[in-house]
């Protein structure tokens, strides 16, 4: 009797081990965290908010929110959202943001977002291998539209953010 309640006792300690060695596996190579830095994503992101990033097995589509290490010199990952992907061409003027010709349906943005127009000249064709970013806060994002930034390699991108984890008021889906 006693044998069997050791063997049960060490069967379910290997299970608990299994199980963490399997959840860090997963949090160090597929699942990163990332701190938000800064008011360039208002209203989706705000500065301090804490969130899972998906770090491998990860291709940019436009609408996603990323973060990337393009500009080492700021010493902090910048979080942008993709607006366009290689092979796309952007538009920026007055009357808003187009790719491939199309109003961008920003839902995500403040209302009343006025989008300032950089320092980029357009149309601007997205090269292979680079990928377009904008924050959501427009009038207060350093971003794809100036030079300082510009296109992304899709090399630096370090993944997608997928998921708000603090402040627990606004835990959630980024979208």
């Amino acid at each position: 009797m006693q044998n069997q309640q050791s063997d049960e006792a060490f069967e379910w300690c290997e299970s608990i081990v299994f199980a963490l060695a399997f959840i860090i596996t997963i949090l160090v190579f597929v699942i990163g965290f990332s701190r938000i830095s800064g008011s360039s994503m208002v209203p989706t992101m705000e500065d301090g908010d804490h969130v899972l990033v998906q770090t491998i097995f990860y291709a940019p589509k436009r609408g996603d929110v990323i973060t990337t290490d393009a500009w080492i010199h700021h010493a902090k990952p910048l979080v942008k959202r993709v607006i366009a992907t290689e092979g796309d061409t952007v538009v920026i003027d007055e009357a808003g943001v187009f790719v491939n010709g199309s109003p961008l349906q920003e839902t995500y943005l403040a209302p009343k977002t006025k989008t300032m127009l950089g320092d980029i000249t357009y149309p601007l064709t997205v090269p292979k291998g680079k990928v377009f970013v904008l924050g959501d806060n427009r009038e207060n994002s350093l971003d794809g539209r100036f030079s300082s930034i510009g296109l992304i390699d899709t090399r630096d991108i370090l993944g997608k953010v997928l998921f708000r984890i603090s402040p627990i008021n606004r835990i959630g889906k980024i979208t």
